[in-house]
């Protein structure tokens, strides 16, 4: 592979694929009691019982420091993909350390975040893996992040409220008490969905949408998420396999994600890819 893929840890990819794919992931930031930590430095449980906390990109000189280090041990280009700019700014401190390397690195935003977020990455993993070059690996990366979807219910919207980073949300978390909320997370924005009643029922609602999606001569690439639900998300997988994705594995958010969405969030990310004709 001449193409090494850079992430930031909002994608939540499971470590062992990010082993596997060799992919370099640069940490988010957290701030707890006035100390910075880089993700994963502290254990959820006790980042979610702190309601000061807050949550900050990587620097750009710390993309740089990833990308520099990637060509450094032999990879001739680098592409750098993003959770979506609308969410973070890890995308513009992204592009800034891009620059700064020069014709040798891009960056693309996903515009998505998560689970749906790792599609692209390992999208991008296997372009780079087939030989592609630079511009062809990014063009896929943007081709897979357009057709992305993340669907997911909460049992209550008060950590997105707070965490502002959803506009207009607070007025409806006040008309959902007692349904289950859902929302979508499509091409760097959040769509609000029609809750439904009761957790199974929202459940029933997201393999809808997913199924919803299916055509002849398209299978699925599958990732079920969750914030400390592992086995609700595990069961949802269980649901898809009828579908024979490309790939489906579960994909825990990261500490970051979790502050904003808080526990007990539960979805689908998948993107469909049409069936390459057998020659």
């Amino acid at each position: 592979m001449t193409v090494a893929i850079v992430t930031d840890s909002a994608a939540a990819i499971p470590p062992a694929l990010t082993a596997e794919c060799d992919i370099i992931v640069v940490p988010m930031w957290l701030v707890a009691d006035g100390e910075a930590v880089r993700e994963g430095e502290r254990s959820l449980s006790e980042l979610l019982g702190d309601t000061r906390i807050t949550t900050s990109a990587p620097t750009p000189g710390e993309f740089e420091h990833a990308i520099r280090a990637a060509l450094e041990r032999g990879a001739s280009d680098v592409l750098v993909l993003t959770i979506a700019s609308a969410m973070s700014a890890s995308h513009h401190a992204a592009a800034v350390a891009v620059r700064e390397v020069g014709e040798h690195a891009r960056v693309v935003d996903t515009m998505t975040a998560a689970g749906a977020q790792a599609l692209v990455v390992l999208a991008a993993v296997r372009a780079a893996h087939a030989g592609l070059a630079l511009d062809d690996v990014a063009r896929v990366a943007s081709d897979v992040a357009a057709r992305v979807r993340l669907v997911a219910t909460v049992p209550d919207l008060g950590h997105l409220v707070r965490s502002g980073r959803v506009p207009g949300i607070a007025g409806w978390a006040g008309r959902t008490l007692g349904l289950s909320p859902l929302f979508e997370f499509r091409a760097g924005k959040v769509h609000r969905l029609r809750p439904a009643r009761g957790v199974d029922a929202a459940y029933e609602r997201l393999l809808a949408r997913f199924r919803r999606e299916a055509m002849p001569g398209f299978r699925p690439h599958v990732v079920a998420l969750h914030a400390l639900a592992p086995e609700a998300a595990q069961l949802l997988l269980d649901r898809v396999r009828d579908t024979r994705p490309v790939e489906s594995f579960t994909s825990e958010f990261g500490s970051v994600m979790v502050v904003h969405a808080g526990p007990g969030l539960v979805g689908l990310a998948w993107w469909w890819e049409p069936v390459s004709p057998q020659v």
